[in-house]
């Protein structure tokens, strides 16, 4: 193996790459060459270095010093002045915007201080398109610890010691999930991975998948193994067009190697797995509605009970787990269920990504253990509110997820401290709105898109979304009254109650609370026909009595 003095790791995940990360890259392995120091400085692409706004990000390793935004211009700069004369090239080391503190180096990074990665340890670190640099990483030891020295059961007993719980939403206990369908008997059992990340604003099951593939793999052949699935489907959503290439990639050089296939390890145990590709409809989010559309089926969900692990794929017990959950389990079997219990608090256990947006001089991908302040994650992760404006609250979870006011910011994220205020981690998603943001127009749009996402299936979500957009749409022309807000009241009880399955019983969530919680805005728009926030437009018309 070659040995270079420094690596320059290029952030190419879909965003970067959209903003020309590839032409960046080849600018260094180009200019490298020409002043001969190609033999000393590797250039490696990598997964997101977590700078999502500042344009293409490189890191210089060991150092850890990043650069953001690197255009073409500068490549000739960064080669002469750093890798040449070992001076930093000042004017290109990441510079926060008004309002931000230093970020500086790696090593005094706060973004990446008040982090536990652990999913993503991997994740800017390692080329996602080499297996090898995945095993230097102690990558595919897990799986190799389980099949040599572990049977199914102290594999599903370690899951259950982690106490780790699923990171789809629900919650539900990883290592209950993974023995019920080890109990289920049957000559076919599969480990199906849901990929399919729909919900708005969120996207860290995205940079594991750009930035790790590999460890998903591990994950779904630990998960295989400790239930006696014999194959297995990433359903993923067909718009991760870099995430499917580069898991396709892992999977193909997993088999050439030996990892996936007939006999692994020259063991007893075969398993292989593929990708499949959705076609973007929301609800197949929902687990049983996936597993018809693996099977060719219309995707709507499913009347439970039977459930997944006694009755999923082709009626066979099936496993289903989401991206983030499976990429826990390497780091659990490598180090064992009591490390992992050590992270956390009761009853939350581990670390959660999340992936935070809006109205915040930092927007990403970050890792936390479960127990921290969502003011922390806001001040300290997202770096406050732009210009230090004054923040109106905060969507948690997606837009099936839950609103916060900042009054409750201080709550741990974590099952049980968030319950306590009606709200829960959800997703993984955090989008924070300041003062300029209208909750009428807010809730008008989450309404719309599930309106559009409904699968009909069931006639309170298809006609309730449908009733809950007209009665906003009101509103947010000027033609409401305060029965509305009844009206919404009921309408949202009725879909929680009688809904068929998760979409229409999560759809009028945020609704609900806003209505709850920012009721006097909303009042305005109706008994003063304004918009606080300047962003609805008013048409008034004649309404009939």
């Amino acid at each position: 193996m070659k040995f270079y003095r420094t690596h320059i790791l290029v952030a190419s995940d879909a965003k970067s790459l959209v903003l020309g990360a590839k032409r960046i890259q080849e600018l260094l392995e180009e200019t490298l060459k020409k002043h001969k120091l190609n033999e000393e400085v590797k250039v490696i692409p990598t997964g997101s270095l977590g700078f999502e706004d500042s344009g293409v990000a490189l890191m210089v390793y060991p150092e850890g010093l990043i650069y953001a935004p690197v255009t073409p211009q500068d490549v000739e700069e960064i080669v002469t002045e750093h890798m040449l004369k070992g001076r930093i090239v000042q004017r290109l080391k990441n510079k926060p915007k008004v309002g931000q503190v230093s970020i500086g180096t790696m090593e005094n990074q706060i973004i990446l201080e008040v982090q536990k990665r652990i999913v993503l340890e991997n994740v800017g670190i390692i080329d996602p398109e080499n297996i090898e640099e995945y095993i230097a990483r102690e990558g595919y030891s897990a799986i190799e610890k389980a099949l040599f020295e572990m049977d199914p059961v102290k594999v599903i007993d370690e899951v259950k010691t982690s106490d780790l719980r699923g990171r789809g939403g629900a919650g539900f206990p990883t290592g209950l999930k993974w023995d019920f369908t080890y109990k289920s008997k049957a000559d076919v059992k599969y480990v199906i991975c849901n990929a399919d990340e729909g919900e708005p604003g969120t996207f860290k099951d995205r940079e594991i998948m750009e930035g790790d593939p590999h460890k998903l793999i591990e994950g779904m052949m630990l998960a295989a193994y400790a239930t006696g699935g014999t194959y297995g489907y990433i359903y993923i959503r067909g718009e991760y067009a870099l995430s499917i290439q580069r898991l396709e990639k892992a999977i193909q050089d997993a088999r050439a190697y030996g990892l996936l296939g007939k006999n692994i390890l020259g063991t007893d145990f075969s398993f292989d797995m593929e990708v499949f590709q959705g076609a973007g409809a929301y609800v197949c989010g929902e687990e049983t509605a996936l597993i018809e559309s693996i099977e060719g089926n219309r995707g709507e969900p499913r009347k439970k009970p039977p459930y997944p692990p006694s009755c999923g794929l082709w009626q066979k017990p099936t496993v289903v787990n989401n991206v983030e959950t499976l990429a826990n389990i390497p780091s659990i079997i490598r180090n064992g269920g009591a490390w992992y219990k050590n992270i956390g608090v009761d009853g939350s256990r581990g670390t959660k990504l999340f992936s935070l947006m809006g109205d915040l001089n930092w927007k990403g991908v970050v890792e936390i253990p479960f127990g921290t302040a969502l003011s922390g994650i806001i001040e300290k992760l997202g770096l406050g509110v732009v210009e230090g404006r004054p923040l109106k609250g905060v969507i948690l979870g997606g837009s099936s997820g839950f609103l916060i006011r900042p009054e409750e910011l201080e709550t741990p994220v974590d099952f049980h401290s968030l319950a306590q205020i009606e709200a829960g981690p959800g997703s993984g998603s955090i989008v924070a709105m300041d003062h300029h943001r209208c909750i009428v127009d807010m809730i008008k749009n989450i309404a719309q898109f599930f309106e559009h996402e409904s699968c009909g299936k069931c006639t309170p979500c298809r006609t309730g979304t449908n009733q809950i957009v007209n009665i906003l749409d009101r509103i947010a022309t000027g033609n409401g009254v305060e029965k509305d807000l009844d009206d919404l009241k009921v309408l949202g009880d009725a879909m929680v109650q009688t809904s068929f399955c998760p979409l229409g019983q999560t759809a009028p969530n945020i609704m609900m609370q806003a209505v709850e919680k920012f009721r006097d805005e909303i009042l305005v728009h109706i008994n003063e026909k304004q918009c606080p926030a300047k962003v609805c437009h008013f048409v008034p018309q004649e309404v009939s009595s």
